[in-house]
């Protein structure tokens, strides 16, 4: 089982299924790569915007398929369907109850899904549960973040400031460098510029002064110096954008939405130097606005290649997208480099960064509190089979 995309909407507290969400192609991949036969079971969704209630007794018959090997397996649909998944109460509850049902053991193998969902922690409590080869090692590896070579470079990039907040305030305390980009990187310019972007709230502007006023003491922040400037969010229109430069502004000033690094700045210093003289290097980033505008991203990631000494971190789903698609050789010789590592879950870096601890996800502490009492239920076992054979 896996959660794809986000379609629970907790302000309208609505659950939409898009077809765009399920987990076809992925039970397609693994089809092939595996070459068994998966069965995705069917379930009834509540009316238009609640989910899907319950697993279906159907699914039964799929166990038994499985069970005489008529299917190699059963992949249920995206968790994030079911009313369970991100519920507190009853739902919750019935939703992990059921799963439990379903299975003899959990294996959580997503280091990228770090909430505290039925699927990924409340299931613990049910279960004899363990971490995924997979989870394993991505956990070995931020240990690496956490104790980085110094210098230490992050550059991290969003679409909202505020959902951020936290991770950046904490990583900003543990880098020598930071750079930023995306919206995050136009809240704060409009933050210490006092210009105006489109696109970005004035809530987030306010909540970047705290940052830009702690960088006018440790100047941590490293500025990328020329921008794409478009007069709408529709493309790459000819005559519709253009090159800015942060030389440029000044108080007041309006600008149109800013969806790109021009790759000028990847090349010119204080960027390029901070990049080349870094030991270890964190990427949780797309510096434009895809699939139109991804020059300075294909730049960054260019320019940090050739820091051949360095250590580099790659995470989340999107930066390791865009990686793959503007630079397919050098992706696929990172997977089986030892400079690189690309994590599955850039998000969960930045929040094991917060926390300062790779253990302190809740859900590893869930897989931690499992083995604990598997362990004690053990013993409580043999104590009792060695009382009654001395008896």
């Amino acid at each position: 089982m896996t959660h794809i995309g986000r379609p629970f909407d907790k302000k309208a507290k609505k659950i939409t299924i898009r077809q765009d969400d399920s987990v076809d192609a992925v039970v397609s991949y693994l089809q092939r790569k595996l070459r068994i036969k998966f069965v995705v079971p069917q379930f009834h969704v509540n009316g238009d915007d609640q989910g899907i209630h319950d697993i279906d007794t159907s699914i039964n018959w799929l166990i038994q398929d499985l069970r005489s090997r008529k299917i190699g397996g059963i992949y249920l649909p995206n968790t994030r369907w079911f009313a369970g998944e991100e519920d507190k109460g009853e739902n919750l509850q019935r939703f992990v109850i059921q799963l439990a049902g379903l299975a003899d053991v959990y294996v959580n193998d997503a280091f990228g899904s770090w909430q505290s969902h039925a699927s990924t922690y409340h299931i613990t409590k049910y279960l004899p549960s363990y971490a995924g080869l997979c989870l394993q090692d991505e956990l070995c590896h931020v240990k690496l973040v956490l104790q980085p070579a110094r210098p230490f470079v992050a550059i991290v990039a969003g679409a909202k400031y505020d959902t951020k907040i936290g991770p950046l305030t904490e990583i900003y305390k543990k880098v020598d460098h930071l750079i930023l980009g995306g919206v995050m990187y136009n809240t704060y310019l409009c933050a210490k510029y006092g210009i105006k972007i489109k696109g970005v709230q004035e809530s987030d502007i306010e909540l970047a002064k705290g940052l830009v006023e702690q960088d006018k003491t440790e100047k941590k922040i490293v500025e990328l110096t020329h921008l794409i400037e478009s007069d709408t969010l529709e493309g790459r229109k000819d005559g519709q954008f253009r090159v800015i430069s942060i030389k440029d502004f000044a108080p007041g000033k309006d600008y149109n939405y800013v969806v790109d690094v021009d790759p000028t700045s990847f090349e010119m210093d204080p960027c390029k130097s901070v990049l080349s003289s870094a030991e270890t290097i964190f990427v949780n980033a797309v510096m434009g606005l895809m699939p139109h505008f991804w020059h300075g991203t294909s730049k960054m990631d260019e320019v940090i290649d050739n820091n051949i000494k360095a250590q580099k971190f790659f995470g989340g789903g999107d930066t390791l997208q865009e990686f793959k698609s503007l630079h397919p050789k050098l992706y696929h010789e990172a997977l089986h480099s030892p400079k690189y590592y690309l994590f599955t879950g850039g998000g969960t870096v930045l929040k094991v960064i917060e926390e300062g601890d790779p253990y302190g996800l809740e859900i590893v502490k869930a897989l931690m509190a499992n083995k604990e009492s598997q362990q004690q239920l053990h013993a409580s076992h043999n104590h009792v089979n060695a009382h009654g054979r001395l008896a």
